[in-house]
């Protein structure tokens, strides 16, 4: 499965953007979504992933009450909108795709089989 992010761009502080990330065939429906982020010098870090056991969602401390996951099985796509835009979220962000055993992998990106390229989210004061 092919995945291609997109939506990224520059924005100032308190804006919104979503981001879209497009799979290439219908096995989509079949995984659990989920979005992660690298700023430069810091590691790749957790944003938010679907589970595949009831519908929740999780999201990162740091992002909870501003960004929401959600997700087109019809489209084959799955979206992160990002409101209340901090700088502290610049970052390139990646989406990815996988089947975790439990919630309790959720967060982990080792549970994610496919990644799409990522792209760049500038948050600016």
């Amino acid at each position: 499965v092919q995945l291609q992010a997109s939506g990224g761009g520059l924005m100032q502080a308190g804006g919104s953007m979503r981001l879209s990330c497009v799979a290439s065939d219908r096995s989509f429906s079949s995984y659990a979504v989920a979005w992660f982020r690298q700023a430069p010098g810091k590691e790749r870090e957790f944003v938010a992933a679907g589970s595949l056991f009831g519908g929740r969602t999780f999201y990162a401390d740091s992002v909870k009450g501003r960004f929401t996951l959600s997700r087109d099985n019809n489209k084959n796509t799955g979206y992160l909108q990002m409101n209340s835009l901090k700088p502290e979220d610049t970052a390139v962000y990646f989406c990815a795709i996988g089947a975790p055993i439990s919630d309790r992998f959720s967060r982990d990106a080792s549970a994610y089989d496919y990644w799409g390229q990522g792209t760049q989210v500038t948050v600016s004061s």
